[in-house]
């Protein structure tokens, strides 16, 4: 994690409500720092530099993390000395940190640039079995209750057959919250009512999802507002699966759509938000938006809790 207030004031946070035993990446002068400056006391949490080591055990991890990512990139361009030098990255320590269950999971980010913690967790980590693209899930807290919108911070452009395992994945999330997915393909046609590229797209990912999973309750394609006004599915498309209780799960046919909606929702209606959750990987690593408070970041603790007691395989 970096050195940010809010970021040491969630793990003081987390702390406190033994949600988590945090770790916190950076360098310890200057979080020491900004703990006393915000009176936050992190006594008995450890801080971990992996740009300067301590002491011999500190050297002999870091050669252990850059010996295991050799092995798992020497095929990928990567020399020993190479892994050596980057598992000092913060990411990439955090990541090895996770891969080897020194820790139980990661929150990184806090940056634009979300390959660089999203490249680390790949190499270090990987996808579970059976994944072929990570995808990223927001959660805003609605009135309609929580809303799960994907792919929001991964893939650019996703073919129908990448669209229906980023519902299976954003589905498979949910269920984890003991809530009933209800998915909605979402683009500017509303059951065939246009062509082009993102409708003949997203229709075809429905009929790959329902031949797939029969009983998954999945229906689109269809304009964003639909599966929030039951009446006028009942009334013009009554052959919907949504037109009883709307949807909570929201796929978008590119991350263009999903971060305009997505930023714009949340900005305007002043909509709680937690995200991005990646999906996909084998074992709980997740983003933080830049600028994320201190309340967003320890609802991310607690969501990367839930998901390393989901027994994620090693």
């Amino acid at each position: 994690m970096l050195e940010n207030p809010a970021v040491l004031k969630a793990a003081q946070q987390a702390m406190e409500e033994k949600i988590a035993i945090p770790i916190l990446l950076g360098k310890v002068k200057k979080i020491k720092q900004l703990a006393q400056e915000n009176l936050l006391d992190l006594t008995n949490i450890e801080i971990i530099d992996p740009m300067a080591p301590q002491n011999e055990s500190d050297i002999e991890r870091l050669e252990r993390f850059g010996d295991l990512l050799f092995e798992k990139r020497k095929r990928k361009g990567y020399t020993q000395l190479e892994a050596r030098n980057i598992v000092r990255r913060r990411n990439f320590f955090g990541s090895m940190m996770v891969e080897t269950g020194e820790a139980d999971a990661m929150i990184g980010g806090m940056t634009r640039n979300y390959p660089e913690t999203l490249r680390p967790a790949l190499q270090a980590v990987g996808r579970q079995t059976g994944v072929n693209k990570v995808s990223g899930m927001y959660i805003l807290l609605s009135r309609f209750g929580p809303l799960f919108l994907a792919d929001t911070s991964v893939n650019f452009n996703p073919s129908a057959e990448e669209i229906v395992e980023i519902a299976e994945l954003a589905a498979k999330e949910v269920e984890k919250f003991n809530i009933k997915p209800r998915i909605a393909l979402l683009t500017y046609s509303n059951f065939g009512s246009a062509d082009g590229d993102d409708a003949i797209k997203m229709r075809k990912a429905v009929g790959l999802l329902k031949a797939k999973h029969p009983t998954m309750i999945v229906d689109g394609e269809m304009q964003a507002h639909l599966p929030f006004q039951n009446s006028l599915l009942k009334e013009n498309h009554p052959f919907c699966e949504l037109a009883e209780g709307g949807a909570n799960i929201l796929i978008f046919p590119n991350l263009s759509a999903s971060n305009i909606a997505y930023n714009l929702v949340k900005e305007v209606a002043d909509i709680e938000k937690i995200g991005p959750i990646l999906l996909g990987l084998r074992k709980p690593i997740h983003l933080l938006q830049l600028g994320s408070t201190t309340r967003e970041i320890v609802n991310m603790i607690a969501i990367a809790v839930v998901d390393a007691q989901m027994n994620y395989k090693p």
